[in-house]
């Protein structure tokens, strides 16, 4: 572990790729991020992390899952974000730990601005924008840059 980012390792980074990939595909092909990719992700960090980590691992697992919720939570709560993005947020929380899901929500805004207004120009009639794949990059350049 370095720093405060918890993703590390091979099976982490694999982990982090597998999650990331699959969360883009069904939210543009389908409009959903599942319940059985965030569950298995978040679960998949806390174990990892357990795992390599220890109880310090796991605390920093923790903490990153429920700061990934928190973060997102006003915005679910005003009606401007689907459940499974909340979710997808928290699994990536778990893979990140506090200060990189921190840094990849800020990231995940800025990405999620340039995506919506390229989709919207695409596609001016739609209601809503698919926000995973804006996740997934914050989530990524944040584990890349070091998440602290």
């Amino acid at each position: 572990m370095n720093s405060g980012t918890v993703l590390t390792g091979s099976i982490g980074i694999a982990i982090g790729i597998a999650i990331g990939v699959v969360a883009v595909a069904t939210d543009l092909v389908r409009r959903v991020v599942p319940n059985w990719l965030t569950v298995a992700g978040v679960l998949a960090g806390v174990l990892f992390h357990a795992a390599t980590g220890g109880w310090r691992g796991l605390g920093l697992a923790i903490g990153g899952a429920a700061l990934g919720l928190v973060v997102l939570l006003p915005v679910r709560m005003a009606g401007a974000m689907g459940g499974g993005d909340l979710k997808l947020m928290a699994a990536f929380g778990a893979l990140l730990g506090p200060p990189g899901i921190l840094l990849a929500a800020v990231l995940a805004a800025i990405f999620g601005g340039i995506w919506a207004l390229a989709w919207l120009g695409f596609r001016p009639r739609v209601r809503a924008v698919p926000y995973a794949p804006a996740i997934v990059l914050g989530a990524w350049a944040s584990w890349i840059g070091g998440g602290s």
